[in-house]
């Protein structure tokens, strides 16, 4: 899994920064997470291919969150694409969507299926190799954050091992599920026998704009990395929790008892020039953060 950084400031573009989009590729298959104003600039000037981009996710209708999205996707139309596009955000942007279609006697090229985000905690797709989950998070208004899951392909079968037991290539699947084989005779051949342990699950985390809390703490303990918004930093951390936004300290504290490998900071205030500081408070904390910088790639 590669995790791309596009923009990362909050409400207003500074200093550079434009604001929140990322872009999750899983096998060639990407996941656009958010979609701020320049969002279309900026995957032109850092190579990131629309082709790919079969899943775009809206964690909130903040404009610094959304506002790029009717632009990107009256682009794809105008380019000639054909491929669909599922679109999972909160349900009032369908009307918006509609009436800027509608306004504009707009019609696509390529079919956009609309996905209300649930209240709760929901998988809103499980296909054989992704699983997407949305979380709510607490900010001022509805906002969800979203699990990105590279599914393990099972267990790693071992042919020499398989041949030795006269196991058939054509029960492989059912011993990457972890099954045993059962001979002609009876006998049964222990899955341990013939398979070692695969690759695990690969897990990036999203937690879009919250205030410090851990209400959704367990959702997204021990993934291999973590995105949480830190738009302040310590100095300024009763602005923070009046916005309804979390400090790089308390990113990192949540991260910390979260359990994850890594973590990354960004929705950066635009009164900040230098995001060096951010980094350095939330390493005070937890030595595995990360403040991203336009174009950054991390990768699962």
């Amino acid at each position: 899994m590669n995790l791309k950084i596009l923009g990362n400031n909050s409400a207003l573009p500074a200093y550079d920064r434009y604001p929140t989009c990322q872009i999750a590729d899983i096998g060639g298959i990407s996941i656009m997470i958010d979609c701020g104003e320049g969002a279309q600039i900026l995957l032109r000037k850092h190579n990131v291919s629309w082709h790919r981009i079969r899943y775009i996710f809206i964690s909130h209708l903040h404009g610094d969150h959304y506002f790029g999205l009717p632009g990107f996707l009256n682009s794809m139309s105008l380019l000639g694409r054909t491929v669909p596009l599922t679109l999972f955000a909160p349900a009032e942007l369908k009307p918006i969507w509609e009436a800027i279609l509608d306004v504009a006697f707009t019609k696509l090229s390529y079919e956009l299926t609309f996905v209300p985000l649930p209240a709760g905690r929901s998988v809103l797709l499980d296909t054989p190799a992704i699983r997407l989950e949305s979380f709510p998070v607490e900010h001022r208004i509805f906002c969800c954050g979203l699990k990105v899951t590279e599914k393990s392909k099972g267990r790693k079968v071992l042919p020499e091992r398989c041949r030795h037991y006269e196991i058939p290539a054509a029960y492989y699947k059912q011993l990457k599920s972890g099954a045993d084989y059962e001979t002609k005779s009876g006998a049964i051949i222990r899955n341990e026998w013939v398979t070692t342990e695969g690759k695990p699950d690969k897990v990036y985390a999203y937690c879009a704009d919250t205030i410090y809390t851990e209400s959704f703490l367990d959702a997204v303990t021990h993934v291999d990395l973590l995105y949480h918004e830190s738009t302040y930093l310590n100095a300024d951390a009763e602005r923070a929790a009046a916005r309804f936004h979390a400090t790089a300290a308390q990113a990192a504290e949540f991260a910390k008892k979260a359990g994850v490998k890594k973590l990354l900071l960004g929705h950066y205030s635009s009164k900040y020039r230098y995001v060096d500081d951010f980094q350095e408070e939330a390493r005070a904390v937890f030595s595995e953060s990360y403040a991203t910088s336009e174009g950054d790639e991390f990768v699962i």
